[in-house]
């Protein structure tokens, strides 16, 4: 004869978890409560201001340690104050939460109290634990050990089914329509193209495109901040938009690595391969973190093949390409090339003139001066993502302050930004490189002679010398033949007033421009 122990906690605890399983919901949504929260068990605890709670999987216990146990401690604090620990742990479920109301009916239970002392028998109206031990409404009795009558045995299609369901192996970890936690601004109408990244914005566009995949793994590399990241959400919106019921798979190779040697240290990677294996999509970011981690690295080979094996879709990212990957093995480098590579290189002034204009387009009630665009698009390189958060930072001070955004509120708003992204151009390459631009000699722009075919060239290089270095107003003067600090402000106004009414001017400063920057 068998026995086994039924825990239950204290009941202000039972109604304490009844509420917070209730927000858990609410704030979580039904899909992450039902495949991470809902499976958890309240179970007794020998300290009154310690919760404690199980789960039937090492894998499901380490995942909730990580993202919730924070939220789990402050949600029983709100509701029980003496509440001092949440403590998470691995149980198997509790054979008394299995048992059903037809199984109750069909062979009825005798409680017997661990002393053999008689018990009252259970009432068929007394309420059950539910499956994931929800709390009951009733104060429960002392705990008791719980055996079936000899006398009357359970029905033979009963126990036929209970051996069934005992004998059944555990489905793979799946979940039709999950959502990974995807921006929703980074989809691909929104991703700004030009020649640095077409090939990878169209590989990305086929790679989500219904059907079955016409390559996979698709490698994305480039610097940080250059789009990756708004490519591989922009494919899993679109794959989730005409594959609503796939899995779809969004995490870092830091992730990666972590859960994984949370799986291997619990001794429970299957629930880690059924996962991943079982996705229709997996995007996995920032690769050279795996560098040197042999385990994750014969883990992640195997993943790849079996995605791949079974015509899954896969896309990886990385700051630079799968070959100058150190610390990589060599097989993980060939699988990888064996789909398509495509890298992003860094934005040049029209793209970043471009991805501004579309940003302030989302800034109705925000005016920003062209000048001050200009300002941001020329000084910053290199990283979209810095460009967007120095014009992000203008208009947030702006609207914080009150005051109207101008070049000389950029510049102070900005200055160490500025500072820090500028490379050293000096007046001495810009006037080389008008001179050339101009077919004039470099004495031509710092002598005295005023007309207009040297004049113009002269007032440009001021211009650009403005805007392009540090030098102050005076320095700039003298470095043209020994001008005044009004002949140099004079010039950058007139240029600025040329570039809004002749193409032609406007056009040569955007050429000089990109060249001093390249």
């Amino acid at each position: 004869m068998t026995n086994w122990q039924a825990t239950r906690p204290t009941t202000d605890q039972a109604r304490a978890w009844a509420r917070v399983r209730a927000n858990l919901r609410e704030s979580a949504g039904a899909r992450l409560f039902d495949q991470w929260l809902k499976p958890m068990e309240l179970i007794e605890g020998d300290e009154p201001d310690t919760v404690r709670l199980a789960l039937p999987s090492a894998f499901a216990t380490n995942w909730v340690r990580s993202h919730y146990a924070d939220r789990l401690h402050l949600e029983f604090k709100a509701v029980l104050p003496e509440v001092r620990a949440v403590v998470i742990e691995t149980r198997a479920p509790s054979k008394v939460a299995r048992l059903t109301t037809e199984t109750l009916e069909a062979a009825p239970l005798r409680v017997v109290a661990r002393n053999d002392e008689p018990q009252p028998q259970a009432r068929e109206d007394d309420e059950q634990p539910s499956l994931f031990g929800e709390p009951a409404a009733r104060k429960r009795p002392a705990p008791v050990a719980v055996e079936a009558p000899a006398a009357r045995p359970a029905p033979r299609s009963v126990a036929k089914a209970a051996s069934l369901v005992a004998a059944a192996p555990a489905p793979a970890l799946r979940v039709p329509g999950d959502r990974p936690p995807l921006d929703p601004r980074l989809t691909f109408d929104r991703f700004v193209v030009d020649s640095s990244n077409r090939v990878a914005f169209n590989a990305a566009l086929s790679l989500a495109e219904p059907g079955p995949p016409r390559f996979s793994p698709l490698f994305l590399h480039g610097g940080t901040g250059q789009g990756k990241t708004h490519l591989m959400h922009a494919i899993a919106h679109a794959f989730l938009e005409s594959h609503p019921d796939a899995v779809v798979l969004c995490m870092s190779a830091e992730r990666f690595m972590f859960d994984f040697v949370a799986a291997m240290r619990a001794r429970d990677t299957f629930s880690f391969k059924s996962r991943l294996r079982s996705a229709d999509l997996l995007l996995i970011d920032d690769l050279q973190f795996i560098a040197g981690k042999d385990s994750t690295q014969e883990e992640f080979f195997h993943t790849v093949n079996e995605l791949v094996g079974a015509g899954k879709r896969l896309v990886i990212s990385a700051d630079r390409s799968p070959q100058a990957l150190d610390g990589v093995e060599p097989r993980i480098i060939g699988r990888l090339g064996a789909g398509l590579v495509a890298d992003i290189k860094a934005p040049d002034l029209t793209l970043r003139r471009t991805i501004l204009n579309r940003k302030v387009a989302d800034l109705p009630e925000i005016e920003v001066p062209t000048d001050v665009l200009d300002l941001l698009a020329s000084r910053i390189r290199g990283n979209i993502r810095e460009l967007e958060g120095a014009l992000n930072r203008v208009v947030a001070y702006a609207q914080l302050t009150g005051d109207k955004i101008d070049m000389e509120f950029a510049i102070a708003t900005l200055g160490e930004v500025l500072r820090g992204a500028q490379r050293r151009i000096t007046i001495d390459e810009i006037q080389k490189l008008v001179s050339r631009h101009f077919e004039l000699k470099p004495l031509d722009l710092v002598s005295a002679r005023r007309a207009r075919a040297i004049a113009r060239p002269r007032q440009i290089a001021m211009y650009l010398a403005k805007r392009l270095t540090t030098r102050s107003l005076p320095e700039i003067g003298r470095k043209f033949g020994g001008r005044d600090h009004s002949t140099v402000i004079y010039a950058v106004r007139k240029i600025e007033e040329l570039r809004d009414t002749d193409r032609d001017i406007d056009n040569a400063v955007r050429v000089l421009m990109k060249e001093l920057e390249g």
